[in-house]
């Protein structure tokens, strides 16, 4: 979830508090609500596996490698399934497919549809995907899982949650930046994989608390794929359809360190992990990325938070179509939402911290 992206750039007020150190621990996230999202801090069980995925590769045509799982006391705090990584690059899964192929077949490598109104049901050599049907109503429960509103036919979960039986299912991923809790597993076991300026500090997205991976070589690059690629395993473990890989905008907040071009190279490098894993893949903000860029990484929908409060929906729709779900977090700007795109896009209105109903914040309306 990327809510206040925006607003920190511009310069408004952050709710969350940032602790920053040289090379040590980084505490939990503030109060703008990320940290409900992840069990609390608790740790999670060690991990299993390891895929493997290299930029560009096609992930039908490799085979996973299977390091030892990694003790408890060393796994990282967020996803269960989170891989013991290593440094091999034997390439990645044949993955099982999930929906019935059609005539419309892609290339090893997958890209984007061309259209709007392409085929929806895509194919490699040996996994199939399906991007969620515009237009439905939609229903953000990345925090806390509860039974969806009838007439809601997609939802997006974090990973942690089990799939909302028989919807669409959406599975929520932070794949830029390192989960509040999980600091010291990723110092301890991948240094290398977190940024650093150039006097080695650590480098921080200041909005959410989070330390931010580095993404800048291909080797990096591969390194991220698989740890990812663990989680995303989980994903396609537990019936999720779609995955919604977070913080791709997370380049603009490196303080120059990173890039455009890398950003879309480890997309790229996701996209096709989780394509050969039977999962579309959603192009979650940054709506400067262009049609050309989006159908290269192969992002098969978008997930655009505030594009009403910002402007920038129809940015989303000249790739997508009607395959785009808007969340606005300020009735005003859920009402523009409506009145502009109500009638041809997924929109809701939600709460800031996406709490669950009981909650005294929770808000939950569609147009």
């Amino acid at each position: 979830m990327a809510w206040n992206r925006k607003q920190v750039r511009a310069g408004l007020a952050v709710t969350a508090a940032v602790t920053v150190a040289l090379g040590v621990g980084i505490g939990a996230a503030g109060a703008s609500g990320r940290q409900h999202w992840w069990g609390g801090g608790e740790k999670q069980p060690a991990p299993t596996s390891s895929p493997t995925s290299e930029v560009g590769s096609s992930p039908a045509t490799q085979a996973p490698d299977a390091p030892p799982s990694v003790p408890a006391t060393t796994a990282p705090p967020s996803p269960s399934a989170t891989p013991s990584p290593t440094t091999s690059t034997s390439a990645s899964p044949s993955a099982k497919p999930t929906v019935a192929p059609t005539a419309s077949t892609r290339a090893a490598t997958p890209t984007a549809t061309s259209s709007p109104s392409a085929t929806r049901t895509r194919t490699t050599a040996a996994a199939t995907w399906t991007p969620p049907p515009g237009n439905a109503r939609f229903d953000y429960q990345i925090g806390r899982p509860y039974p969806p509103a009838s007439g809601v036919r997609v939802v997006s979960r974090d990973m942690e949650a089990s799939p909302a039986p028989g919807l669409y299912n959406i599975c929520y991923v932070n794949a830029f930046q390192a989960q509040p809790g999980a600091e010291s597993w990723w110092k301890n076991n991948h240094p290398e994989l977190l940024l650093r300026d150039a006097r080695g500090n650590l480098v921080v997205d200041e909005g959410w608390n989070e330390l931010m991976f580095d993404f800048s070589t291909a080797a990096k690059r591969t390194a991220l794929t698989r740890i990812v690629g663990g989680w995303i395993d989980q994903c396609a473990r537990k019936g999720f359809k779609a995955i919604e890989p977070d913080n791709l905008d997370s380049y603009l907040r490196s303080k120059g360190l990173l890039t455009h071009s890398q950003a879309v190279a480890y997309a790229t490098s996701l996209a096709s992990y989780a394509h050969g894993k039977g999962l579309a893949v959603a192009q979650k903000n940054l709506a400067e990325l262009t049609t050309a860029e989006a159908r290269r990484i192969g992002f098969d929908f978008a997930v655009a938070e505030e594009c009403a409060t910002w402007n920038e929906c129809d940015a989303y729709t000249r790739t997508y179509g009607d395959r785009v779900i808007v969340i606005e977090y300020t009735r005003s700007s859920f009402d523009k939402a409506c009145r502009s795109h109500g009638s041809t896009l997924s929109v809701v209105l939600r709460d800031l911290n996406v709490t669950a109903p009981g909650s005294g914040s929770y808000v939950s309306k569609a147009c």
